[in-house]
């Protein structure tokens, strides 16, 4: 029998030897108990010679477990892990433990082969993620005297000195590699403890882990032949249309391989992930474009863009594209419409701005609405939301005017007008004006109500731009 068969058998029953200790005394054991340091000892030490490549993220933050932050560096690698091709299974969230974070360790490294640590890099003491590893690994810490230069460059150059406790920030366990950071002062690192096995390690920071991800860890993954096959989607967004609707419609599309067909729903929105798995990018999306193409003719206007698009975005590029103006008037809404309209960069190409007639004075004062109207029909009405766009379309001298008048709740409401009732109005540059009624679920609550008159109010003028 030759010499690597051996091996393997060894493997084999080693590793079956720790499965049926780990089950019969539990995880903990495996790290605390001393009669079963030398068999973990060896695993740690044991090459994955039967494990496909399959990475795990692992996020260090105590702050995560009490939900005081969304743990948004998870989303985040999940999706560029997806789009590399990466195989991805397990996620796990573990406190600022040091013995916690060693079992979380021991349990992905029978699982995984590319470790992603986020958070645990800072200078304080319960910043534990790197000393943690080099311990766990056996590995001793070493201070790099470039790494403490470049904290002290980046302290130096905000006019600060560098307090002793960051000097931590330059130890990494022996025979590990820099992973930069360019954002911030906590550095990762790039680390092969054993043969099989990657660590790369990340601060919690999104925008520092994000970058560390661009600038160094995908070429590195890409140069040592992690990627071979990328995993791309394109997110199809839709308004006007539930999600039940448009799955009835793309039926035909729901049960394909390659790409896939997936519907979802969230906040009001219909959306449609395609996902395609292909040797390269081009192939990827060569075999989403035909897909994305019949869906959108079977969908029709209802389709209003793709990925990052928000209606805001879309609305943006064709009042630029158009080389026209938008002004909003505002009530129930109390400014959420002219907030979507700026949240996207460069709005005020094309944005004039708005009023907010939360109070009737303000609408009959600034907007020329009516008095007679509200007292008759009052101020949620189809004629007061159109006054209110034909006003401050004359106030602000634009192209374009939208109006939002309703009752969001949770009272003012009546048999007649009830909580969820909303209208719309639309000044055009013809200067015509039009209105358009909904009723939005009050059960959801306040905010769900002004949030889809936004949305609708958005919607409304998209059409009319097309």
């Amino acid at each position: 029998m030759s010499q690597s068969r051996i091996s393997v058998l060894a493997f084999h029953h080693l590793a079956l030897l720790y499965q049926i200790v780990k089950r019969r005394y539990g995880t903990a054991a495996l790290f605390l108990h001393p009669t079963k340091l030398l068999l973990i000892e060896t695993v740690k030490k044991l090459p994955l010679v039967m494990m496909s490549k399959c990475a795990e993220i692992i996020c260090v933050g105590t702050e995560l477990l009490l939900g005081d932050i969304l743990n948004s560096n998870a989303q985040f690698l999940a999706k560029e892990l997806a789009e590399l091709g990466i195989p991805h299974y397990f996620q796990t969230v573990v406190g600022d433990n040091s013995a916690r974070i060693q079992q979380a360790v021991g349990i992905a490294c029978e699982r995984s082969t590319l470790l992603l640590f986020t958070g645990g890099l800072g200078p304080t003491p319960d910043d534990l993620t790197i000393e943690t590893l080099a311990d766990f690994f056996g590995a001793p810490l070493v201070e790099h005297p470039d790494i403490l230069a470049d904290i002290e460059a980046k302290f130096t150059s905000r006019g600060r000195v560098m307090p002793p406790s960051n000097r931590k920030q330059a130890l990494l366990p022996k025979g590990a590699t820099v992973l930069p950071n360019s954002q911030g002062t906590a550095p990762g690192i790039i680390w092969e403890p054993r043969p099989g096995l990657l660590l790369m390690t990340f601060p919690g920071v999104p925008r520092e882990m994000q970058a560390m991800w661009r600038e160094t860890s995908v070429p590195y993954l890409h140069e040592h032949g992690w990627v071979c096959e990328t995993i791309l989607s394109r997110m199809l967004r839709f308004w006007g249309i539930s999600e039940s609707a448009m799955a009835e419609r793309v039926a035909d599309y729901l049960n394909l391989s390659n790409p896939t067909v997936a519907p979802y729903a969230s906040h009001g929105e219909a959306k449609l992930r395609i996902t395609a798995k292909g040797t390269s990018t081009a192939e990827a999306l060569s075999l989403i474009e035909p897909v994305e193409k019949a869906v959108k003719a079977l969908i029709g206007t209802d389709c209003y863009g793709a990925d990052e698009d928000s209606l805001a975005s879309v609305v943006g590029a064709r009042l630029l594209q158009r080389q026209q103006t938008l002004a909003v008037a505002e009530s129930c809404t109390g400014g959420g419409l002219g907030h979507m309209l700026t949240t996207v960069a460069g709005s005020s190409a094309y944005f004039w701005g708005g009023i907010i007639a939360y109070n009737n004075r303000v609408k009959v004062n600034l907007l020329k609405v009516d008095p007679a109207v509200l007292d008759r029909e009052g101020a949620v009405s189809a004629t007061v939301a159109e006054q209110m766009a034909k006003g401050v379309r004359a106030a602000l001298d634009t192209d374009w005017a939208i109006s939002i008048t309703g009752i969001a709740g949770p009272g003012g409401g009546s048999p007649t007008k009830p909580v969820g009732l909303v209208y719309i109005g639309l000044a055009t540059p013809l200067g015509e004006c039009l209105s358009v009624k909904h009723e939005f679920a009050a059960f959801r609550g306040r905010d769900w109500v002004r949030e889809l008159s936004v949305y609708s109010a958005l919607d409304l003028l998209r059409r009319h731009l097309l």
